[in-house]
């Protein structure tokens, strides 16, 4: 007995692209591609109508991006499983597509089986992900994981102080809060920077916020 079709929609806006990955995907001959789109506005159009078991997404589409898509369905509650299928392989991009709501994020150029491979796991209930981004996942979450250990060299006063930046407010207000200058907000927040080894205020929060999950 043959397996049940698969049905695909493919959102890229490279004509070529496009069509190839529509060709090496039916190929399999148990994967069908129902629907092609060039935007992410044109795939809006008629999301909410489609009958597709996957979203084949690209990121860098010409207005509206794959990741915003991706976002505006899941917030929308459209029951699309995603997967990002691109050439972009920075940190942010990544992280901030599964956030959204992909399930799997593969890069092109990957071999034609491995792609098909890849549809049929998402289909099964996994979540491919390329081997250069299962990697980058596992590094950033054990730095991660190890910075978040940083949090007990903070003193009382710099986590409280953390906290402070948490809740929306600037040094000015941290400093008149605490009855201390604002340069010694800028000393402390210095340090917390050092020991927690981020660069940004984000990147603080975000670590103290983990911490309280």
């Amino acid at each position: 007995m043959n397996q049940p079709d698969i049905k695909i929609c493919i959102v890229e806006d490279d004509n070529d692209i496009r069509g190839l990955t529509k060709e090496v995907l039916e190929y399999s001959g148990n994967i069908i591609c129902t629907y092609e789109f060039s935007s992410a506005e044109d795939f809006l159009k008629q999301a909410k109508d489609l009958t597709v078991d996957i979203v084949l997404m690209d990121i860098g589409l010409p207005k509206m991006t794959g990741t915003d898509c991706v976002k505006f369905c899941n917030l929308n509650n459209m029951n699309l499983d995603f997967i990002m299928y691109t050439t972009h392989f920075v940190a942010d991009e990544v992280f901030e597509a599964l956030r959204a709501g992909a399930k799997g994020y593969i890069l092109k150029g990957c071999p034609p089986h491995q792609l098909i491979q890849d549809i049929m796991e998402m289909h099964k209930g996994g979540s491919p992900m390329s081997p250069q981004i299962s990697r980058l996942v596992t590094e950033s979450f054990n730095q991660f994981s190890g910075r978040i250990d940083e949090l007990s060299k903070l003193t009382r006063q710099e986590k409280e102080i953390l906290s402070d930046l948490d809740k929306g407010l600037n040094y000015k207000e941290i400093a008149t809060m605490r009855f201390i200058s604002p340069h010694t907000v800028r000393a402390h927040i210095r340090s917390i920077y050092e020991k927690l080894h981020v660069h940004s205020k984000l990147e603080a929060i975000r670590l103290f916020q983990k911490s309280l999950n």
